[in-house]
């Protein structure tokens, strides 16, 4: 151990002395005022209490310290290790059995909305072209393998102002307009109450992915998103057509769709394999 060490462990001692003493006297004039105790006895019981606080305060330092080292040497799965993947499942399992197809995320006037910032760009690739835009559709039987914007415009136009809320910490009052994606589905599956369990989008270019459950697919809420904030969309925010989901957090609203999948198997899911919560809602 080195002199500089030692000398702030000495230091340490001496100010951790210096508090046990005013504590004891603290509690020695309060004995003393309610007349329930000597001076003496007050300062032993203090003593008493201070070492064993101490030995107790270690003792939590320890396991916790061996507690955190313990979980990061576990094996990972699907980028977390694997308690804390568990306890993300636990986490997804409590709220989907509380999930509600009725329950709606708060709405706002909208002259709340607000401009929303720029958060990442992963998925839009440069030298996208929006004209030549088509939305490739797979496993909805019935619906036609590409649908354009002007396809998705003909639907009912559904228009909200609700919470983007980013996993990061801040949210944003947004309008929205656009097709609620239970409408698509009735409009262009053969049979709507026979859908496959698990609904993914991809952007075009293939590397950004989210994979959602079907109740909340058809959720009131979830659109097929092409205005905000009363003009279309732009390429930094999603162009032609994004997911808007208030349920989710903002890593599931999928900016720019270029492919909508229906699937038994649980979608692939970007952030998720990054360690983050698959399920990522409300």
């Amino acid at each position: 151990m080195s002199k500089q060490t030692e000398m702030r462990d000495e230091r340490d001692e001496i100010e951790i002395e210096r508090a046990d003493q005013r504590l004891i006297k603290a509690h020695k004039e309060a004995a003393f005022v309610r007349g329930d105790a000597s001076p003496e006895e007050v300062e032993a019981r203090m003593r008493k209490m201070s070492r064993r606080s101490f030995l107790w305060g270690a003792l939590a330092v320890g396991a916790t310290v061996g507690g955190v080292k313990w979980i990061g040497s576990r094996r990972t799965e699907d980028g977390a290790v694997w308690p804390l993947r568990r306890g993300l499942q636990t986490n997804e399992a409590i709220w989907r059995d509380l999930f509600n197809q009725l329950k709606l995320a708060p709405t706002f006037p909208p002259s709340r909305a607000q401009e929303i910032r720029v958060n990442g760009n992963i998925g839009l690739s440069d030298g996208f072209d929006p004209a030549k835009w088509k939305m490739n559709v797979e496993g909805l039987t019935g619906a036609p393998a590409q649908i354009t914007l002007d396809q998705i415009k003909a639907l009912p136009k559904m228009t909200m102002t609700t919470e983007l809320k980013c996993i990061e910490g801040w949210a944003t009052v947004v309008n929205w307009g656009g097709a609620r994606l239970s409408d698509f589905v009735r409009q262009y599956a053969s049979d709507p109450s026979q859908l496959p369990e698990y609904v993914g989008l991809t952007t075009p270019d293939g590397v950004y992915y989210v994979g959602m459950e079907k109740a909340a697919a058809l959720h009131s809420q979830t659109l097929l998103c092409y205005e905000m904030n009363g003009e279309a969309l732009t390429l930094e925010h999603g162009a032609p057509l994004r997911l808007v989901t208030p349920i989710k957090y903002g890593i599931k609203n999928l900016k720019r769709i270029g492919t909508l999948s229906f699937t038994n198997q649980r979608p692939e899911d970007y952030w998720a394999q990054r360690g983050y919560d698959y399920y990522a809602g409300f």
